[in-house]
């Protein structure tokens, strides 16, 4: 293309010379008579013309190398890559006149109002548009204690309080899976403990195996791997098998398989992925000496790069969209957790809603009246 380019600079510094030279000559000579001056000037100009051809290529072949350099803005891909920019704004609540100082704290969230990010018109989506988002859906949600959070945050746009009270005692039964099916919108909820990563690729292999597949499938797993594995070479491995797994076994595009092309793809659509990272652990405040042991900063640091090596999430060229827990709970800070590793429900609920704004994105739906 330089080189190119560099031809180019000789043949208009070339014309110019053969051009306006010997025009500015006839113009001194031919100037009484005009017609004779612009057909000596139409005539030299058709000469510069064949002159210059051999240094431009083909208008399909300039055509060609444009699109070769230029990057096409697409909103679609920009705003996904944006649903995480949250903001916070946590503030002290006094919750007793008795004068002791006891002190809550609202915490507001919403995204940032930076141009890019505010273009996007991200929306805090109200139970009528969750309704309409989710109607005749499959919703699977796999992992540990922070999936199990999740879904209480989802289900709670959809249901209401009283039946949220209703269903908590069976949600929250301790390493347990639970389903759920809200009869008028037709959806369908499970939640998976998955709290290993070799839990998410056994689950993925069931898919496979009953042909079925979620619309919707959010998933993540690490905690419970820091704690009792307390390797991150090892987490990096059962990654990259999740990884495998995944690609191999829906129909998503080849490009995304680094051992080849994707075979024995189903007819089905592709479901909605998404990964659910790990909270920011803040040592201090986690409840036993073990985990204040193991699960220090420089292991935090280590899984965080072993989820990167992995190129399960999309932003590395995976297939996964980040749900960011550790933004949203280091944003939100430790005024938002009581045991340093499970944060307030608002840090849930920002993700039930980023998650809910990137369905919209990716299913190019628009929110209706409600």
């Amino acid at each position: 293309m330089l080189i190119m380019l560099g031809g180019v600079q000789i043949g208009v510094l070339a014309a110019c010379v053969v051009l306006f030279v010997p025009m500015g000559m006839a113009g001194y000579h031919l100037s009484r008579n005009r017609m004779l001056f612009f057909s000596g000037a139409l005539f030299i100009t058709l000469a510069v013309g064949v002159h210059l051809t051999p240094y431009f290529p083909s208008v399909s072949d300039f055509v060609s190398s444009v699109k070769s350099v230029v990057v096409y803005d697409n909103r679609e891909d920009s705003c996904i890559n944006l649903v995480n920019e949250v903001v916070w704004d946590v503030k002290p609540r006094i919750i007793s006149s008795s004068g002791d100082g006891t002190v809550d704290y609202d915490k507001i969230w919403d995204w940032s109002k930076n141009g890019k990010v505010k273009g996007c018109d991200f929306e805090k989506l109200g139970r009528g548009d969750v309704k309409d988002l989710l109607n005749g859906s499959w919703v699977v949600v796999a992992g540990d204690s922070q999936a199990r959070l999740t879904v209480q945050s989802l289900l709670s746009l959809i249901l209401d309080e009283k039946r949220m009270g209703m269903i908590k005692g069976d949600l929250y039964k301790k390493h347990s899976d639970y389903e759920i099916v809200v009869d008028e919108i037709g959806m369908k909820l499970d939640f998976v403990w998955a709290p290993y990563v070799v839990n998410l690729t056994s689950l993925m292999m069931g898919f496979k195996q009953n042909r079925t597949y979620p619309d919707v499938l959010v998933m993540g797993a690490g905690l419970w791997h820091m704690l009792h594995v307390n390797n991150a070479s090892d987490y990096d491995v059962a990654l990259e098998n999740l990884r495998s797994s995944v690609v191999s076994l829906l129909p998503f595009s080849p490009e995304l398989d680094t051992d080849g092309p994707v075979t024995g793809s189903v007819s089905v659509r592709s479901p909605h992925l998404f990964w659910l990272g790990m909270p920011i652990l803040i040592n201090g405040m986690l409840n036993t000496e073990e985990k204040r042991e193991k699960m220090n900063d420089e292991m935090c640091r280590a899984y965080d790069s072993a989820l990167h090596n992995s190129r399960l999430l999309r932003r590395y060229g995976g297939p996964l969209l980040l749900l960011d827990i550790q933004s949203l709970s280091w944003n939100c800070g430790p005024r938002c957790t009581i045991d340093g590793m499970h944060y307030d429900g608002t840090v849930y609920e920002a993700a039930v809603h980023i998650l809910l704004n990137a369905l919209l994105i990716e299913s190019h739906q628009k929110l209706g009246s409600s």
